[in-house]
């Protein structure tokens, strides 16, 4: 529900992305005053302040009104405005509420049943394919969140029976209210340390999974992941684990290469369409969220049959000359390009690069045995370079167009040309989307 004290006020949204331009559509049609402000400027924002302003909000762009933030009922930020942004101290210096757009949205759709995903890694995939075992399941059920969709633009008519959110540390950082039906945690790893002071800093959002806890609880966790076991100490509730490397609620039985729920078998490795052991841990903790929600074996094993690799994670995009082109612009961290430097089963060149996010590039060197050459390009490829070029051949060109037109050249037939950046993307394009499109166009041109 909407607090009834900011109907005689003002609300401020801080950030015009996709969920500031939700929650401002949002607040406006609950018939509130919003003044929505975002930070940079652009063509993009500039058509999204339009229409924004066309719908009833004050808008404003290239800067934020610190005053009038100050005096706000209440601040909705987006999960790209980090914490220590003018703006927000601005909020907290004068006491004014702030919370994500995510967590509007659950409070807006007050006793709704939804699973909330999070982790360093896998959350989207995890998200995408609970969501999918749900409905192959007989359940109404759609994939929310950090995913993309805004759980702000869910109405509560047309909220289905299950929401399944993705939730990153950003939004987890402002969710007071989060309370799930079924918690997700991946895994843990380093990341964002170019926002975080400390790795400490950033596993204690994600700790803010478990802040409402209780004996009713229901936590599927990471049985192969101590840092997982580490957060999760203490914490009430039941808990459903995972495991690759032994028997658990859910395990991968390698022997026999199948998925296992206890002692049913689930599904032949086969049969899951998904490169990689990351993906069949995925694929194990969608297989327990959704059991845990009352989904039967056989429902499962025809939902994770029929799943298929999301857009920009190890999504195959073309085949040329007998060179196949994968698209995993989703590593936006060194841990994610590990992860598929270790599905890779055929030599493979690596492009690699972007914008650094405080990592060493060093983890990678241990998995570039099959690795025909590196790639590096863009802001980082001189660390990139300093850093891995003791252990294969590589290369440093400026943009992912030149690292595309050098891989054509390296690979051979039988091949994979592999883009997993370990980098953000923002200093050639506004996204990783963007990036994995822009990819996926030069891995189809003749």
């Amino acid at each position: 529900m909407i607090p009834d004290r900011w109907r005689t006020g003002e609300v401020a949204v801080v950030g015009l992305g996709r969920s500031g331009q939700s929650a401002t559509r949002l607040l406006v049609q609950e018939r509130i005053a919003v003044y929505a402000s975002d930070g940079s400027s652009g063509p993009a924002i500039e058509t999204a302040a339009h229409m924004l302003a066309e719908a009833g909000a004050t808008v404003e762009t290239g800067r934020h009104d610190l005053q009038r933030v100050a005096q706000a009922a209440a601040v909705v930020v987006s999960p790209g405005v980090p914490p220590n942004a003018p703006v927000l101290k601005a909020a907290r210096a004068a006491n004014v509420e702030i919370l994500s757009e995510l967590d509007l949205g659950l409070q807006r759709l007050d006793g709704v049943t939804y699973v909330a995903v999070t982790g360093t890694n896998g959350k989207t995939t995890t998200t995408a394919l609970t969501a999918h075992l749900l409905v192959t399941g007989g359940r109404q059920a759609i994939a929310v969140g950090n995913i993309g969709t805004p759980v702000t633009a869910i109405a509560p008519a047309d909220a289905p029976e299950w929401l399944v959110v993705e939730a990153s540390s950003f939004q987890l950082h402002d969710a007071p209210h989060l309370d799930p039906t079924i918690g997700v945690l991946t895994n843990l790893d380093t990341d964002h340390l170019d926002r975080y002071d400390s790795v400490d800093d950033y596993y204690a959002d994600k700790r803010l999974l478990f802040q409402h806890a209780r004996d009713t609880s229901r936590w599927v966790l990471n049985g192969d992941d101590a840092a997982v076991g580490r957060l999760a100490r203490g914490v009430l509730g039941r808990r459903y684990q995972w495991s690759l490397a032994g028997v658990a609620d859910a395990w991968f039985d390698r022997e026999r290469q199948r998925l296992m729920l206890g002692d049913a078998v689930v599904l032949d490795r086969g049969k899951l369409q998904l490169l990689g052991d990351h993906n069949v841990a995925n694929a194990l903790a969608g297989t327990l969220a959704a059991s845990v929600a009352g989904v039967s074996i056989g429902a499962i094993a025809k939902g994770l049959e029929s799943f298929r690799a999301l857009p920009h994670r190890l999504e195959p995009v073309g085949e040329q000359r007998g060179v196949l082109w994968i698209n995993d612009s989703k590593a936006t961290n060194v841990s994610s390009t590990v992860v598929a430097l270790q599905a890779m089963t055929r030599r493979f060149v690596l492009l690699v690069g972007g914008v650094g996010k405080g990592q060493s590039f060093v983890p990678m060197r241990d998995w570039l045995h099959a690795c025909r050459a590196v790639v590096a390009y863009g802001e980082a490829a001189s660390q990139i370079v300093a850093e891995l070029s003791s252990r294969t051949q590589i290369e440093q060109v400026v943009t992912l167009e030149d690292a595309s037109q050098r891989a054509r050249s390296l690979a051979h037939e039988g091949d994979v040309v592999l883009l997993s950046p370990a980098c953000a993307s923002f200093d050639q394009f506004d996204n990783y989307e963007a990036r994995g499109e822009h990819f996926r166009t030069l891995a189809q041109a003749p």
